[in-house]
C-alpha cells in the first residue's frame, strides 16, 4: 500500500488525485491528522488513518501495513525537524519499505533560510538508514498568485527578488510526479529529484504578464528584505513567517530558485503548466 501523509492539505489532496490514476483506491493510504475532514476520500473506498507527526503514538499504527510512504514535509516551521523525526522513526519500526519526502530544491546548496529543516530531515533519513527517494520541490507558483488580488488593489507587486529567475511550477505539476515515483516500478531507493518548472521568469516579468492578462499596469516594486518583511508584518502576516517569505524572495534572487534541468516535465511526462495560463486561470 502507498501513503500520503497530509492527505487533507493542499498538495497531499493532489497527490491522491494523481494516485488514483494510477492505481485502486484500497491500495492508497489517505493519513490526516483530523481523519473527520477526510470524508470525500473515505468514500472512494480509500483507506483513512489518524497520523499526528507531533503524536508519534499515533504513526507507527497508522503505517501498518505501509510499503511506501509520501511524507510531506510539514507546515509548521520551527517543527519540522522533530515532526520529520517522528514519521521516519515511526516508518522504520512499521517496516516501510520506502519513504518519498517532499525537500527543496538543491536543499544543500540553497541559499534559502528555508533549507536548513530540509538539510536535517535529508541527513536523519540517511542516518537511519530507512530506504527513500527525495523530492526536492521547487516553488509552487501558487505562493505568487496568491498575491496578485493585494498587488492590484494597492498598485503594486512588492517582493525583494531583484533579478532572481524563478522557475516555478503550479502545485499539481509537483504531485503528479510524487505519483509517478510512488507508483513506478524502477527502484527509487537513493534517488534525488531536483524538480522545477520548465520556464523561469523575474517578479519583473511576471507582473508583466499579470499587466497584460489583467489589462491593469503593475509594477514590480523591489525593496530591501527588511522593508518587504514589515510589509508583509503589515499586511497581517506574523513575524516570524514575514521574515522568511522575505529571505527566500533574497534566496531568489541568488538563484535559490532558478533550475533549468527540466527533471520535473521529463518525470511527468509533459511540459509543466506555464505561467501565463496560470494567471490567466487565477485572474
Amino acid at each position: 500500500m502507498i501513503a500520503v501523509t497530509g492527505a487533507t492539505g493542499q498538495l497531499g489532496q493532489l497527490v491522491i488525485k494523481h494516485l488514483l490514476k494510477k492505481t485502486s483506491p484500497d491500495q492508497i493510504v489517505a493519513l490526516a491528522r483530523n481523519p473527520e475532514k477526510t470524508g470525500a476520500l473515505k468514500d472512494l473506498g480509500i483507506d483513512i488513518r489518524q497520523a499526528d507527526y507531533s503524536k508519534p503514538e499515533t504513526l507507527t499504527t497508522a503505517f501498518k501495513g505501509v510499503k511506501k510512504l509520501l511524507l510531506i514535509s510539514s507546515s509548521e516551521v520551527g517543527q519540522r525537524t522533530v515532526q520529520h523525526k517522528n514519521v521516519i522513526d515511526a516508518a522504520k519500526t512499521a517496516g516501510v519499505e520506502l519513504i518519498a519526502y517532499t525537500s527543496l530544491l538543491r536543499a544543500d546548496s540553497s541559499p534559502l533560510a528555508l533549507a536548513a529543516e530540509h538539510i536535517a530531515t535529508e541527513a536523519y533519513l540517511k542516518e537511519t538508514g530507512v530506504p527513500h527517494v527525495l523530492l526536492r520541490n521547487g516553488w509552487y507558483t501558487e505562493n505568487y498568485l496568491l498575491s496578485i488580488a493585494p498587488a492590484l488593489a494597492n498598485g503594486a507587486f512588492i517582493g525583494c527578488a531583484k533579478d532572481g529567475k524563478i522557475s516555478s511550477s503550479a502545485r499539481e505539476d509537483y504531485a503528479e510526479a510524487a505519483a509517478v515515483v510512488l507508483t513506478s516500478a524502477e527502484d527509487q531507493r537513493g534517488k534525488v529529484y531536483e524538480l522545477a518548472g520548465d520556464e523561469s521568469y523575474t517578479l519583473a516579468e511576471l507582473c508583466a504578464i499579470i499587466s497584460e492578462t489583467s489589462g491593469k499596469e503593475l509594477p514590480y516594486l523591489d525593496m530591501p528584505e527588511a522593508d518587504f518583511a514589515k510589509a508583509l508584518e503589515g499586511a497581517g502576516l506574523p513575524a516570524p513567517f514575514a521574515a522568511l517569505l522575505a529571505n527566500s524572495d533574497t534566496g531568489a534572487s541568488q538563484g535559490g530558485l532558478f533550475d533549468d534541468s527540466h527533471t520535473l516535465s521529463s518525470l511527468i511526462g509533459h511540459p509543466t503548466q506555464s505561467l501565463r495560463q496560470l494567471v490567466k486561470a487565477f485572474l
